[in-house]
């Protein structure tokens, strides 16, 4: 996507980066119960206009093609729109107060950078449920699902956000060799990712030369604010990329 002019938020007095301590929420959501989301009945009625400024005046009409699933207080999201400025990328993140704190901190980073971070943008929804109502078939280049909740209890399992059901969703909007980089802390939930994503037909995992090779690979282990933590404590991280057939 090429350099995007201002838009109106930047032409007025600079905003301040968003304080996580106003937006504070519990790390734990249900993803199955039925949270108040406003959703699209189909992408087509999807208006990303609203999402990214002078969405309208790209021609042709760019598509978002990375996806980050739950993506928390959006530090690996910004990293992403640094790193891939003619991309558009998509936070989405179940939490209200964290996700308005993921939108507050675009639009500062807008107001401050006139012309940049305008490829990327925050929606406030249930990825489990919803995301074949934003996205067409193989539509998406690249997924993201960094530090997700292990639901460590066996009763929940079937809340974790890899599992053999969603995996045929995710395949629906991934594009044919697309990607989903997964990266936990939690080793048991990362044998039940590679198991989970080895067994389903439409996806297998690259080897660790091309995660090596791959210039995302570093920025998956302190871009984010999860991933941050992580290191900061000396804890473990578990990768593994996998390739949509």
């Amino acid at each position: 996507m090429a350099a995007m002019a201002p838009s109106k938020e930047d032409e007025t007095t600079a905003l301040s980066l968003p304080q996580k301590r106003y937006y504070r929420q519990r790390a734990h959501s249900n993803p199955i119960a039925d949270h108040c989301f406003d959703y699209p009945a189909r992408p087509a009625d999807v208006d990303w206009s609203t999402l990214y400024p002078n969405y309208d005046s790209c021609s042709p009409t760019k598509l978002v093609e990375f996806a980050d699933i739950g993506c928390g207080y959006g530090g690996f999201l910004v990293t992403l729109g640094e790193m891939f400025p003619d991309r558009i990328s998509i936070g989405m993140e179940i939490r209200v107060k964290v996700s308005d704190y993921v939108m507050d901190r675009i639009k500062a980073l807008r107001s401050q950078n006139p012309g940049k971070y305008n490829n990327i943008a925050c929606i406030r929804t249930n990825a489990m449920k919803y995301l074949p109502n934003y996205f067409v078939k193989h539509q998406l280049e690249k997924m993201f699902f960094l530090y997700p909740d292990p639901h460590f209890k066996k009763a929940k399992h079937k809340w974790r956000i890899i599992n053999q059901a969603l995996l045929s969703e995710y395949a629906y909007v991934l594009r044919k060799g697309g990607l989903v980089y997964t990266m936990t802390d939690v080793e048991d939930l990362h044998k039940w990712i590679v198991k989970h994503m080895e067994d389903h037909p439409l996806f297998e995992r690259i080897s660790s030369e091309e995660e090596a090779n791959d210039p995302i690979t570093p920025k998956l282990y302190q871009s984010s604010e999860e991933g941050a933590k992580v290191v900061r404590n000396k804890g473990s991280h578990f990768l593994a990329i996998f390739r949509r057939l």
